[in-house]
């Protein structure tokens, strides 16, 4: 469970600026959800059964083959850099985004 004290500390980390309406908002939405994960992980599953098998068997052998990947360049290039505030050798620069370094 994530306690009011943890969820301080999380939001300070994360640099986020919550009212307190949305932080227990919030706080209750996560505790919600890691309920339902404890819920998930009680459900009783036999240790034999591999942890991505599903209902439908998809073997080798009726498996399509992986496609080669082909380049194809796209028409509206052209129109899409030229929307672009800047460009430098076909690429879009776009600004730095000032941050603060964790401690």
């Amino acid at each position: 469970m994530i306690t009011p004290e943890l969820f301080d500390h999380l939001v300070e980390l994360a640099a986020l600026e919550l009212s307190p309406p949305e932080a227990e908002y919030l706080r209750q939405q996560l505790n919600q959800q890691l309920k339902a994960l404890q819920e998930l992980v009680a459900i009783p599953v036999q240790a034999s059964i591999p942890p991505a098998l599903h209902g439908v068997s998809y073997t080798a052998e009726i498996r399509p083959p992986i496609r080669e990947d082909e380049w194809i360049p796209s028409p509206y290039a052209e129109a899409i850099l030229n929307q672009a505030p800047e460009v430098d050798e076909r690429y879009i620069v776009v600004p730095d985004i000032p941050h603060q370094d964790l401690e």
